[in-house]
């Protein structure tokens, strides 16, 4: 009897496990796609720069803007998702960013090149919330944390196939800016084609982000103003709001900095090739982190979850202190640190607009909380760039990485209250933990 909970909470839809991981891969080369018309612009930097003959100033006003635009289509498209259902609005987001995407490479001025790469980013914010929309019809009980942690994969990889892509198309057509902004649509063209033929649709009742009258069944219409004041009320909304905040802040500034911080800490004895390459292992470990944590989190309890993020953080939180003084020993004892790093970040991070997102208020709102949790932590990212660059101008290295370490910490203690301390009353994976509280709550 257990084991067929089990299998039931698992599998909301009961549809094969083989055909469940199907979609969910398709999930994540759709979400690849849209990265690949999305960092396809940092190699294309050069080039427009010589083209338009401009200054940094002006290329940094496009990423502006469009991470702006990025950051304020997570906030909007939310409800909607939620409202039309996960598979129409990821569709869409990958025709949008397809049509975006070569409209890019077509544009006669800087201005009109900052007001289409915004819009592909506009499109592109539908995405994340498209797939965690659908991902809950497939996945259930403690397989839906390792099917989130999957997913995040996404973003990870996302980004190393764009640069990768992008800078064949570079060398290909003799560093024309045009191809490069253009030439990723093609592949997403036909990455679009790939999902609407696999995605299955959903069923009327599962996509719709409203209430169900329990007396007999019928649709209870809802504002987006009242849905917003039901997530509102849960404490663990403004927690998870919080770390997507700090965590987001963490993820961002490493992103942005480490190949600085290493040539800024070995100076002429390494390239900035060397650096980059060295500064890898944040992301692949990062990969590692996430798969590890999602299957472990789905299969423990509330109790053992907050330890062992706490645990995660802390650690965390001690081994970006001491990266400086590691680092002041050996470039590749850096290196691992680094990849420590990116192992105990990566993972915490993952679970906030996956996991997290759907215990928040259940599935049928998990598109508007997911969407929230990442304009915060888009918010949080703008302060990773000029804000981490002014305490680095301050105090250097050991400054900035003593700050991200307390954050680090105070993500810790954050995590201290993200559940309930009640006593556990079933055993893990008889009841679907994601089911429970999403009804709850």
């Amino acid at each position: 009897m257990n084991a067929q909970l089990d299998k039931a909470n698992d599998n909301p839809e009961q549809i094969s496990r083989t055909r469940a991981w199907l979609f969910l891969g398709t999930l994540v080369v759709g979400y690849i796609g849209i990265y690949l018309c999305r960092k396809n612009f940092s190699v294309a930097i050069g080039p427009i720069r010589d083209a338009f003959h401009i200054d940094k100033e002006h290329i940094g006003i496009i990423a502006s803007y469009s991470t702006l635009a990025y950051m304020l289509g997570k906030f909007v498209f939310g409800p909607f998702i939620d409202r039309f259902g996960g598979r129409i609005a990821f569709l869409l987001s990958l025709f949008g960013v397809a049509i975006f995407c070569a409209l890019g490479g077509m544009v006669a001025s800087v201005p009109m090149l900052a007001f289409v790469y915004s819009l592909n980013r506009l499109a592109g914010s539908a995405g994340w919330g498209g797939m965690v929309k659908q991902v809950p019809n497939w996945f259930g009980g403690k397989s839906m944390s390792l099917a989130m942690g999957v997913l995040s994969l996404g973003f990870v990889f996302g980004g190393v196939c764009a640069t990768v892509l992008a800078g064949y198309i570079a060398e290909w057509s003799g560093k024309n800016w045009r191809w490069v902004m253009s030439g990723p649509s093609i592949v997403l063209a036909a990455i679009f084609i790939l999902c609407w033929v696999i995605l299955p649709r959903e069923p009327e009742r599962k996509k719709r982000g409203d209430q169900v009258n329990p007396d007999d069944g019928s649709i209870i219409q809802e504002s987006f103003l009242a849905r917003f004041a039901q997530i509102a009320v849960i404490r663990r909304f403004w927690i998870v709001g919080s770390l997507s905040f700090t965590l987001t802040l963490l993820r961002e500034t490493f992103n942005t900095w480490t190949v600085d911080f290493f040539k800024s800490t070995y100076g002429d004895a390494i390239s900035t090739k060397i650096a980059a390459f060295v500064s890898t292992p944040f992301d692949a470990l990062g990969a590692v982190g996430i798969i590890l944590l999602g299957w472990v989190f789905g299969r423990i309890g509330k109790g053992a979850r907050t330890w062992l993020l706490f645990t995660i953080l802390v650690s965390l939180a001690a081994l970006i202190f001491v990266l400086p003084s590691i680092a002041a020993k050996s470039v590749w004892l850096a290196t691992i640190g680094l990849g420590g790093i990116g192992f105990l970040a990566y993972g915490p991070y993952s679970l906030l607009g996956g996991v997290l997102a759907v215990e928040i208020k259940g599935k049928e709102y998990v598109a508007t909380v997911a969407g929230i949790f990442d304009g915060v932590g888009y918010l949080a990212g703008i302060l990773s760039g000029q804000q981490f660059g002014r305490i680095l101008d301050l105090g250097g290295y050991r400054l900035g990485f003593t700050c991200l370490a307390g954050l680090a910490a105070v993500s810790a203690v954050l995590c201290l209250f993200l559940y309930e301390w009640v006593p556990e009353k079933t055993l893990v994976g008889h009841t679907s933990e994601t089911e429970t509280e999403g009804a709850s709550a």
